[in-house]
């Protein structure tokens, strides 16, 4: 095909069915793929993969390196003969409808370590020389990460800015004292995320050579309790404590009339363009090393970020900062050679990020839900999209489709009836139809739509705590009529 439409699915990895409670790099990862040829799409969009913090929420990582160990296979250990089928037997559950946080971190991290016990006690082996070798390749993150996990255990969680003095700043001395007592533990951390590249980079493999490009997800913002603010404090906005002066969040919007307070620690720009933003050139070149594409998350950041005095309980008392603006994806530019971007543009965008945005010809966003609550067009409208950008149903902030409708205004649904021009037999299909047919060069449809669901699937409900990132499907819901229909609608529109 000689132009440039295509089409994609946005699921997370959790999402996946599986026989382990969560979904994971195993069987359900490779069987969707399957799905996805099938169906004629050719890419994969996921959420960040990163290790989560108690809430599971992907946006709040331990690390912006490193991979989470609930998404390991546990059956490739046993293939490695690091695990018996008594030992993965505590893991089989009867498939759950919803991720079972507690149980599955309890369970398999238990697995886990009876796997890395077992790999110690071994003379050794091909194993051995290929961690070495992972080792030595990650080395710009690794051994701070697998540090800073084994400090976060052995002072049961609380967060780094609590830790003795010494190791809480890094003192030298200290950093050896603790590399020896932990070392056990270290190698724990370190073989863990060992096992996930591993397994990511075979299922990318076996994803691209079907045609099948990865988006990846990277927020623009970390999480103040992580390897990397404790190891680069002097690149964030922090008291002599380690504490933020300012958090990071939105103003009142779509979504929040308080507007979102995230709470993540602000970055020191300045001390970013001294070292020529060198941590953030590693960290798109670790996470370019498993993914093709990269949705940068909260894109208008980089132009202007909202700045939330820290010890505010909502973000309705912030202000905008200017953030590094073009200077910043020149110095990407200019080492990775291209940007491999989508910007996701939502929420308050102004002129200049829009220009920032163009400036670089990166692709935006546009969400089909946001296209008829104003009740007249707006960019969000599939006439008024560009080729060069990437619509949507929805995204994992958003109700599904269908759940979406359901609770809209009398008068929404009828502007939005009118305009698709159809009469709700189905909703959800009725929105893919009207992104597939949109100029925009790439349409991504969240699992959930293709699959008609309703708000019990949401993925992500913004501003809540609770039950959130544990909607999973099962292999029953990818019927040889769902497949068919989504190839349909793929071929009809040229995608």
């Amino acid at each position: 095909m000689a132009n440039n439409r295509n089409a994609g699915v946005l699921v997370h990895l959790t999402s996946l069915p599986g026989k382990h409670g969560i979904g994971d790099l195993g069987e359900g990862a490779y069987r969707f793929i399957d799905f996805l040829v099938a169906s004629g799409q050719r890419l994969w969009q996921v959420l960040p993969t990163g290790p989560t913090d108690p809430c599971n929420s992907p946006y709040a990582s331990y690390s912006a390196f490193g991979g989470n160990p609930l998404l390991i296979n546990i059956d490739y250990l046993k293939q490695i003969n690091l695990l018996d089928a008594k030992e993965l037997s505590s893991l089989v559950i009867p498939e759950y409808p919803n991720v079972n946080y507690p149980f599955v971190n309890e369970v398999k991290h238990n697995l886990l370590q009876i796997a890395f016990q077992r790999y110690r006690s071994t003379e050794p082996t091909e194993l051995t020389q290929k961690l070495l070798e992972f080792q030595h390749r990650q080395q710009h993150w690794l051994s701070d990460y697998s540090l800073f996990m084994a400090l976060k255990d052995h002072f049961q969680g609380v967060s780094w800015t609590k830790w003795p003095e010494p190791i809480r700043r890094r003192q030298p001395e200290a950093i050896t004292a603790w590399q020896k007592s932990l070392a056990a533990e270290i190698q724990y951390q370190e073989f863990l995320q060992y096992l996930f590249f591993t397994q990511w980079d075979m299922l990318k493999t076996y994803a691209n050579d079907q045609g099948i490009k990865m988006i990846g997800d990277l927020p623009i913002f970390v999480a103040h309790d992580s390897a990397d603010v404790w190891t680069y404090s002097e690149l964030f906005d922090l008291d002599n404590q380690g504490i933020p002066t300012a958090v990071a969040g939105v103003p009142p919007d779509y979504f929040s009339a308080t507007g979102q307070h995230w709470g993540n620690p602000l970055y020191n720009w300045s001390k970013h363009k001294e070292q020529d933003y060198s941590w953030w050139i590693s960290r798109i070149e670790t996470l370019l090393s498993i993914v093709d594409l990269i949705r940068v998350d909260h894109f208008r950041g980089f132009e202007a970020y909202w700045s939330i005095p820290f010890g505010e309980k909502t973000a309705v008392n912030g202000n905008w900062k200017k953030g590094p603006g073009a200077c910043f994806f020149q110095a990407i530019e200019q080492k990775i050679g291209y940007l491999p971007i989508i910007c996701e543009d939502l929420g308050f965008i102004t002129k200049e990020v829009e220009e920032l945005r163009d400036q670089f010809k990166l692709p935006g966003m546009r969400v089909l839900q946001f296209a008829f609550d104003e009740l007249r067009a707006n960019v969000h409208t599939p006439h008024n999209h560009v080729q060069n950008s990437v619509v949507y149903t929805g995204t994992h902030d958003n109700d599904t489709t269908l759940g979406w409708f359901q609770k809209a205004t009398k008068e929404t649904q009828t502007y939005a009836l009118r305009y698709l021009g159809t009469n709700s037999g189905n909703i959800a299909w009725d929105f893919i139809r009207a992104a597939y047919a949109s100029p925009a060069n790439t349409a991504i449809i969240p699992l959930q739509d293709i699959l008609s669901l309703d708000t019990k699937s949401r993925m992500n409900t913004p501003g809540t705590a609770e039950h959130n990132w544990e909607w999973r499907f099962h292999p029953s819901h990818l019927t040889d009529e769902v497949t068919q229909r989504l190839a349909a609608m793929t071929t009809l529109y040229e995608r």
